[in-house]
C-alpha cells in the first residue's frame, strides 16, 4: 500500500480591524483538510505522481471532485477515453447501445491508486435497460498472444464486480443463478438480498467495504452481500461461476488471489455500452 499522509490542518485567526468580522474569521479559521494520494499515469507505471484531495468530516477522501478527472484514466491507458465525460457534476459513460463491445474510444475507467482496506461510497443511475459495474481490487493484466505480443486482459478477470443494472429492463437480471446478476450483487456469484434498487433514471447509493478479506456490499443504506476473500468459500464460489478453473483458467487464478501479493488494487467503473452516471465518489482508508 502506498503511503498516505494527512497534513495537519492549519488553524489561524486573521487579525481584524472590526469586531463584526469575528464570526467570519472564526468560520474561516480551519483550512480544508487534505490528503496526498499517489497514483499511476499509465499501464505498468508506478504510483509516483501525487494528488492533494479533500478529506471530509467523516474521514472520506473525495476521489472525484465533480469537475475534473484528476487521478482517473482509462483501464490500460494513459488518458480518459472520450466516451467518458463529466456532466452536471457526474462521471458519465455515453453508451453506444452496442452492449459490452467497448468500441470506439471507450473502455473501462479506473481511479489509478491501489487501495487495500477501505470503504467506497458513490451514487449511480442508469438509462432504461442499462448495465454497468463497479470493480475493486483490480489489476491491469497483460498476457501474451500466440505471436508473443502483449494483450491487455479485461478488468473483470482480476476484480470482483458490484453489479450496476436496471433490473426491470435488462435481460441479465434474469440470467445467472438466484438473481446473482441483479443490482449490487457480487456478479455471477452472490445475489443482493434484499434487492432494493431504484428504477432506471433514479439515483442509487452504493457502498463497498473491504477489510482484511471481509467484503460487504451495501445498496440504498442496507447491507445486501457479505463474503470473505482468500478462503475456501471464495474458491468454491469461483468454481461454481463463469470464472471457474475449467472455464477460464487465467480468471480463476487471478480472482482466487484477488488483489495480488499485496491484496490491493484499483477501483474501476465499467463500460458496458449503456449510459450510466456516477457521482459523490469517496473512499475511507481503513489501513
Amino acid at each position: 500500500m502506498k503511503k498516505v499522509f494527512y497534513p495537519l490542518a492549519c488553524c489561524c485567526l486573521a487579525a481584524g480591524v472590526f469586531a463584526s468580522c469575528g464570526a467570519q474569521k472564526k468560520a474561516n479559521a480551519l483550512e480544508e483538510q487534505k490528503v496526498a494520494l499517489s497514483y499511476s499515469k499509465s499501464l505498468k507505471a508506478p504510483e509516483t505522481d501525487s494528488l492533494n484531495l479533500t478529506v471530509d468530516k467523516d474521514g472520506y477522501i473525495t476521489i472525484f471532485d465533480g469537475e475534473t478527472f484528476n487521478g482517473w484514466r482509462g483501464y490500460g491507458k494513459d488518458r480518459i477515453p472520450s466516451k467518458w465525460t463529466i456532466e452536471d457534476g457526474c462521471i458519465k459513460f455515453n453508451g453506444s447501445g452496442g452492449g459490452e463491445a467497448q468500441d470506439g474510444d471507450g473502455g473501462d475507467l479506473i481511479f489509478a491508486h491501489k487501495f487495500k482496506n477501505f470503504e467506497l461510497e458513490m451514487e449511480w443511475k442508469v438509462s432504461k435497460g442499462g448495465n454497468s459495474g463497479i470493480f475493486y481490487l483490480a489489476q491491469e493484466v497483460v498476457s501474451k498472444d500466440k505471436d508473443g505480443n502483449d494483450v491487455l486482459e479485461p478488468i473483470y478477470i482480476s476484480a470482483p464486480e458490484y453489479q450496476v443494472l436496471d433490473n426491470a429492463n435488462h435481460p441479465d437480471a434474469k440470467l445467472g443463478k438466484d438473481n446473482n446478476r441483479q443490482s449490487a450483487s457480487l456478479y455471477d456469484m452472490i445475489p443482493a438480498v434484499p434487492q432494493n434498487s431504484k428504477p432506471f433514471g433514479e439515483w442509487n447509493k452504493a457502498k463497498i467495504m473491504v477489510y482484511k478479506g471481509t467484503v460487504v456490499h451495501g445498496q440504498n443504506d442496507e447491507n445486501v452481500v457479505e463474503y470473505h476473500l482468500w478462503t475456501k468459500q471464495w474458491t468454491d464460489m469461483l468454481q461454481a461461476s463463469k470464472f471457474s478453473e475449467e472455464k477460464w483458467p487465467l480468471a480463476f487464478e487471478l480472482l482466487n488471489n484477488c488483489g495480488g501479493e499485496n491484496h490491493e488494487g484499483f477501483i474501476g467503473l465499467q463500460d458496458h455500452g449503456d449510459d450510466v452516471w456516477f457521482r459523490n465518489i469517496r473512499v475511507k482508508i481503513l489501513d
